[in-house]
């Protein structure tokens, strides 16, 4: 059958600590991976041939303030990565008390909480969260959060 128009759910394997050097070969989608992802959150996947930076589209969760938006964020792996966070950040202006104006996210598991089992898909799934519910508990921006 074909599957032009299938607009499935896509995030690519994430960079392995073998992968040091960026290969030139077609991105390999994981189904797996695909699957865990919530209907919130759109794609992720390298910009160009540099595996360590990559674009991820989520969509504003339903039934949430930011239902209907589409947001674009970066995501930056380092070397370290799984065992260190990749930095994720809005390329999408958004007003939110746990995002500043540079789109920088305060969320417990891209700092302290941050574990080399936690995937993409997972980062996604509580960015997706956190969009449908504030933490007034721990803002970035004070004025938002009162």
């Amino acid at each position: 059958g074909s599957s032009d128009g299938d607009q499935r759910e896509s995030v690519q394997q994430e960079p392995d600590r073998e992968q040091v050097q960026p290969k030139k070969k077609e991105g390999k989608i994981s189904s797996k991976t695909a699957a865990k992802l919530s209907t919130s959150a759109k794609s992720a996947g390298p910009k160009g041939d540099n595996i360590y930076e990559w674009r991820s589209t989520i969509l504003g969760p339903p039934g949430s303030v930011y239902e209907g938006g589409v947001f674009f964020l970066d995501i930056t792996f380092s070397p370290d990565y799984p065992f260190k966070p990749p930095k994720v950040t809005f390329r999408t202006r958004i007003y939110h008390c746990n995002i500043n104006s540079q789109g920088v996210i305060c969320l417990d598991i891209l700092k302290d909480n941050w574990s080399p089992a936690l995937t993409i898909s997972k980062v996604l799934l509580s960015i997706c969260s956190l969009l449908t519910d504030c933490n007034p508990a721990d803002p970035l921006v004070g004025s938002i959060a009162t």
